[in-house]
Formats: C-alpha cells, sequence, structure tokens
C-alpha cells in the first residue's frame, strides 16, 4: 500500500519561508553584492568580481585567524562531549536528584553571552577577580591581559562551563529514553560497566551526540562576544578568531568589499566543515 502524501501541508510552512526570505536569505544576497563591488562613497559602485576574494585568501591574517578558530574548535569539542558525557551518566534517572540536577544543568545556558564574558572577565582579574587574585597568591603567573596561553585557558575554560550543560542535557535525554529491559538483560548476562556503556547507552545516545556534536562545533567557530569581551582578540592577535577579525574589517576599518567576501567564505567554511562532520557519523553510525 503507497503512502499518501500531502502537499497542502506545505502552505504550513510558508510563513516560516517567507520570514526566512527577509531574515537571511536578502541579508545574504546584499553581502555578496558588496562581495563582488568597490565603493568610493556617494552610493557610487564599481564592479571588483573576485578581487575581495583574492585578497582575504591570500592574507595571512585570514589564516591566522582560521587556524585559531579550528584550534579552538577542536579543543572545545575534546573536551565538551567527552565530560558532557560523563556528567549525563552519573546523573540520577530517578527521585528528587532529577530535577535539581538539571535545574543546575540549565542554569549556565540562560545566562547571556555578553554577560558571560563580564563575569570571567572581572573574575579572572588579577586585581579584583577570585581566579586571578587566587592563582596569583599560589604563584602562578596568571595575566590573560599579557598573557597568550593564560588567555586562551580563560576562553576555553569559560566555553566548557558554559556550554558543557547543553551536551549534558542532550546525552541524558538520550539516557533516560534507554529502556529499562535493556539494562536488565545486560544484569543477568553479567555486562560490565563499560559493556552497558559501549553496547547499550553509547549506540543510543548517536543520534543526540551528532546534534550536540554539530552544534557546539558551529557555536565554538563561530564564537565572537565572550572572547571579544574577556581579551577583545588580544593579547596581540592570540584570540583574535576570524569573527573578531570579521568585525575589525567591517566596522573598525569600514572595508565592506573584504568584509563581505570573508563573511561569505566564513559561511562556506561552516557549512562545508558541518557537511563533512554530519556526512562522516551518519555514515559511521549506518556501518555500525
Amino acid at each position: 500500500m503507497e503512502k499518501t502524501w500531502n502537499n497542502k501541508a506545505w502552505f504550513m510552512v510558508l510563513p516560516v519561508l517567507v520570514l526566512v526570505a527577509f531574515s537571511a536569505v536578502i541579508p545574504l544576497m546584499t553581502v555578496v553584492n558588496y562581495s563582488v563591488q568597490d565603493t568610493f562613497g556617494n552610493n557610487e559602485f564599481f564592479w571588483a568580481g573576485t578581487d575581495w576574494y583574492v585578497q582575504v585568501l591570500t592574507s595571512d591574517r585570514f589564516w591566522d585567524a582560521l587556524t585559531r578558530n579550528l584550534i579552538f574548535s577542536a579543543i572545545i569539542l575534546a573536551i565538551e562531549i567527552p565530560l558532557g558525557i560523563v556528567i549525563a551518566l552519573n546523573m540520577p534517572k530517578k527521585g528528587l536528584g532529577v530535577p535539581v540536577c538539571l535545574v543546575l544543568m540549565a542554569l549556565p545556558l540562560l545566562i547571556p553571552w555578553n554577560v558571560v564574558g563580564t563575569i570571567w572577565q572581572v573574575f579572572g582579574r588579577v586585581d579584583i577577580g577570585l581566579l586571578g587574585r587566587t592563582l596569583e597568591a599560589m604563584g602562578i603567573n596568571y595575566n590573560y591581559v599579557q598573557n597568550p596561553v593564560a588567555a586562551w585557558v580563560t576562553l576555553i575554560v569559560m566555553d566548557v562551563w558554559h556550554w558543557t550543560s547543553l551536551v549534558v542535557l542532550l546525552c541524558y535525554a538520550g539516557l533516560v529514553s534507554i529502556p529499562d529491559a535493556y539494562y536488565q538483560a545486560a544484569k543477568i548476562d553479567g555486562a560490565s560497566r563499560w559493556s552497558v556503556f559501549r553496547y547499550i547507552q553509547l549506540p543510543k545516545m548517536k543520534r543526540v551526540l551528532l546534534i550536540a556534536f554539530l552544534l557546539r562545533f558551529m557555536d565554538s567557530f563561530m564564537i565572537y562576544t565572550e572572547p571579544f569581551v574577556v581579551t577583545g582578540g588580544g593579547p596581540g592577535n592570540s584570540t583574535t578568531f576570524l569573527s573578531i577579525d570579521l568585525v575589525k574589517t567591517a566596522i573598525g576599518q569600514f572595508d565592506l568589499g573584504p568584509a563581505a567576501a570573508l563573511s561569505i567564505i566564513y559561511f562556506l567554511i561552516i557549512l562545508l566543515l558541518s557537511w563533512i562532520f554530519y556526512t562522516v557519523m551518519t555514515t559511521s553510525d549506518a556501518q555500525g
């Protein structure tokens, strides 16, 4: 028996498509327009072709910022995904502890990005910050304003504190959906804790882990507010990611052409890497 398709359902998503057209497609076309033109003011534009793209792609500044982005995202994923899994596995599944843990996990996610940056900016200061003064009192040379390593550590710890909860909640949702019969069968067979995790819990979490992986990659790769508030891209250019470099080019230097080209390249890189991650993870899931 063939499945009946109701094409009238498309009318239900028509308002969303119209909203997306105004909020995403039209601004994107404007950016594309700026990326292939040049202007000398007075609202007069001249065709520039791919000159701005060539300028961006041949700039050491772009490749340095891209390298920082890739390193930062790799570190974030390597820490937050395993840590989120471990925390989710140790959270209670029944009783009063469930809502308490869920609320505690959700609290960091409710704090706006600029507030998170401000909190850690003050928290890490060596003159008035609790973390900064404590480390200085312990004899540890910590100054994220002058030391690039300290700046990176501060941004990584801040992001882990802010976003690991998202991974935890997604993994926990996958764990609570596992029927008790699976655990009972494993207990009868005498399966170890590792075997239960490998053959029961991990396969059931693959879908949510894919979502967590993609969300955390995209967000960490597009990070802007937190490092801008905490370090401003410094010291030097040590924490100048593509997002900060884009804002400096567009607003600080008012180079609309290179900024537009950089934003298009930035968008395509995120799209390409997300597609690669999604393809690899879904392919391995299907083969498994």
